[in-house]
C-alpha cells in the first residue's frame, strides 16, 4: 500500500502549531497583485506532520543506517558529541553583527582551528571563510591568479591537470580564466612525468593535483612534480578532498604544495551531503599567505577591561562602559590579510562546521588523527585485496584510503557498474561512486572510511561477491534491481533532462 502524502493527510481544520501574539508592531503585506489567496497548503495536526516526515527520513540511507562507501567522499560516522557542541547556546545564538568583544569566544574557536589545521597541513596561513570543497578550490586558484599578476607575470595563463581530477578542477580553472591543459596518467596510475615536462613553459600558472589521486593511489613522483612546476615558475595547488589519507602522516605543504583546500564536511567529521553543509577552508604557503580570503581572525597580546573577561571566555557578556580594571590577555579580531582575494562569501564561513571540526581534533588529538589515517588506508586494503579476486583491479598497488574496482563480472559482459550499485542497495548499503574517475571504464570507486568495523567490512565483500554470482547466473536480477528500495530503477537519463522540481496533484 503506498503511503499517503501530506496533501492527501490533510482536512480543513486542522493545525500543527499555533503562532503566538504578535510581540513587535504588524508588518504591512505586500501589494495584492502580488498576494495569492488560491494557495493549496495542506492542513494536518501535529502528528500527521511529524509521522510524514519521519517516514520520509527512513526512506533515505545514510552514514547512520547503513555502510555508505561513497568513493572520494568519506561519508564516515560523525560523533554526536560533535552536534551537542554546535549546541552551545554561547555558539549557536551568537551573530556575526555582533561586535568583536562579544564574540571573543567564537573567534578564539575560530583561531584555534586555523592553527590546528596550519599544523595538520605545513602551511603558514588559513582561511575558514570558504563554504564547501570547490569553493575553497577556486579561492586558491585565484589566489595563484593575483599572486601572478601581482608581479606583472600575466603570460601565465594555463593551468595544468592530471586526467584523474575531480570534475571541479576543470570548471575551477575556466571560471578563474585559465586555460585548461590535461595531462595524462602513466600505468601505475601516477602522473606522467614526460607528459608533464612536454607542458611546462613560462605560460605555465601551476598545476591542480589531487594527492592520493582520485585512484586512491599517492604519487610515487610528487616531489618530482611539485619541483619541475616551481621551476617553470608555476604553483602548486593540492585538492584536499582526500586528506583522510594523510592525517598525521605526511603534511602537503612539505611536499611542495602552494595552496590547499581542506573539506571540513569529509575528513573532519560534519554531516554532508543533500547540498550541504560544508566548509572548505585554504591554506598557503608564504608566497600565498597574504593572498587568502577574508577576513580571518588574528590574535594579539592587549590589555583587557576586567568586565571584559567573560567576553573574553565566550559567554557572550557585554564589556562595561567604565571597566576599573585591566588584565593582560589575548584580543581576537577579524582582519584582511594584506593582499587578499577578499571576501568569497557573506560572514566568516559556515560557523556551525568549524565548530563540529573543532571539536573533533580537539576530542582526537594528534595520536587520533593518525589512527584515524591508519584504519582508513588499512580498511580500504582489505577491502582491496579481497575484491580484486572478484572485480577488475586497474592499477594494482598498495592504495589509500579509497580504491576503484572495474565494474565488470567474467561470463556476464551486459553487466555494468551501474547493475552491481543498484543491486547492492537489495542488501542494505550505499552503492560506491560509479563511473569515476573517468580513465577507469565502468569504475566503482570504494572508500569504507576508519568508522567501519571488519564484521561491516566483510559484509559488504560478502553482498559484492554473491551479486557477482547473481551476474553471472541471473542478470536479469542486476539490471531491474533495486528490488527493495521505496524507488526502484529509474530512467536516470529522462530525470535529469525532464526536471520535476515540485510535487504536482494529479491531472495538473
Amino acid at each position: 500500500m503506498t503511503e499517503p502524502i501530506i496533501y492527501e493527510l490533510g482536512a480543513p481544520g486542522r493545525c500543527a502549531a499555533r503562532l503566538p501574539d504578535l510581540d513587535v508592531p504588524r508588518a504591512e503585506l505586500p501589494p495584492a497583485p502580488l498576494l495569492r489567496d488560491d494557495l493549496n497548503l495542506p492542513e494536518v495536526t501535529e502528528g500527521d506532520l511529524m509521522r510524514h516526515y519521519v517516514h520520509l527520513s527512513q526512506m533515505n540511507h545514510g552514514v547512520d543506517v547503513g555502510f555508505y562507501p561513497l568513493g572520494s567522499c568519506t561519508m564516515k560516522y560523525n560523533p554526536k558529541i560533535n552536534e551537542d557542541m554546535a549546541r552551545l547556546p554561547g555558539l549557536v545564538e551568537t551573530h556575526p553583527y555582533q561586535p568583536e568583544e562579544t564574540v571573543q569566544g567564537n573567534l578564539r574557536l575560530m583561531y584555534e582551528l586555523q592553527e590546528a589545521l596550519k599544523a595538520i597541513t605545513g602551511f603558514t596561513a588559513v582561511s575558514l571563510q570558504p563554504a564547501a570543497g570547490a569553493h575553497g578550490e577556486l579561492a586558491g586558484v585565484l589566489m595563484i591568479r593575483n599572486y601572478h599578476q601581482s608581479r606583472g607575470d600575466t603570460q601565465r595563463t594555463l593551468m595544468l591537470i592530471p586526467d584523474s581530477a575531480h570534475g571541479t578542477n576543470p570548471a575551477t580553472t575556466a571560471m578563474a580564466g585559465f586555460e585548461m591543459v590535461e595531462l595524462k596518467s602513466d600505468n601505475r596510475g601516477n602522473v606522467d612525468l614526460d607528459d608533464l615536462r612536454a607542458h611546462l613553459s613560462d605560460r605555465v600558472a601551476g598545476m591542480m593535483l589531487t594527492n592520493p589521486n582520485t585512484l586512491g593511489l599517492f604519487d610515487e613522483n610528487i616531489l618530482e612534480i611539485t619541483r619541475l612546476v616551481h621551476e617553470a615558475g608555476g604553483l602548486m595547488y593540492g585538492d584536499g578532498a582526500n586528506m583522510n589519507a594523510l592525517l598525521g602522516i605526511t603534511k602537503p605543504a612539505e611536499t611542495g604544495f602552494d595552496v590547499m583546500h581542506l573539506n571540513l564536511h569529509k575528513t573532519f567529521s560534519t554531516p554532508h551531503g543533500g547540498g550541504g553543509p560544508g566548509s572548505g577552508p585554504v591554506g598557503a604557503s608564504p608566497a600565498l599567505a597574504e593572498f587568502v580570503p577574508g577576513p580571518i581572525v588574528y590574535a594579539e597580546e592587549a590589555l583587557i577591561a576586567e568586565d571584559e573577561v567573560d567576553a573574553e571566555n565566550g559567554n557572550g557578556n557585554n564589556a562595561a562602559d567604565s571597566p576599573s580594571e585591566y588584565h593582560r590577555g589575548t584580543w581576537y579580531s577579524l582582519r584582511m590579510p594584506p593582499q587578499s582575494i577578499g571576501r568569497l562569501k557573506s560572514f566568516y564561513g559556515h560557523f556551525g562546521v568549524m565548530v563540529r571540526a573543532y571539536t573533533y581534533i580537539r576530542m582526537l588529538g594528534a595520536a587520533g588523527l593518525l589512527e584515524v589515517t591508519e584504519a582508513a588506508v588499512l580498511n580500504a586494503n582489505y577491502l582491496q585485496v579481497i575484491l580484486k579476486e572478484v572485480y577488475p583491479l586497474s592499477y594494482d598497488r598498495t592504495c589509500m584510503h579509497e580504491f576503484v574496482l572495474r565494474g565488470e563480472v567474467e561470463e556476464a559482459p551486459d553487466i555494468r557498474a551501474l547493475d552491481i550499485s543498484k543491486r547492492l542497495i537489495d542488501y542494505g548499503m550505499h552503492p560506491p561512486t560509479n563511473y569515476f574517475p573517468l580513465i577507469v571504464p565502468e569504475a566503482l570507486m570504494i572508500e569504507p572510511t576508519e568508522t567501519e568495523s571488519k564484521r561491516t567490512l566483510d559484509a559488504f565483500v560478502d553482498a559484492m561477491t554473491k551479486i557477482a554470482e547473481e551476474a553471472r547466473t541471473n542478470p536479469e536480477l542486476l539490471h531491474e534491481a533495486p528490488h527493495k528500495a521505496p524507488v526502484t530503477r529509474l530512467d536516470e537519463v529522462r530525470a535529469a533532462r525532464n526536471l520535476i522540481l515540485r510535487w504536482q496533484p494529479d491531472g495538473e
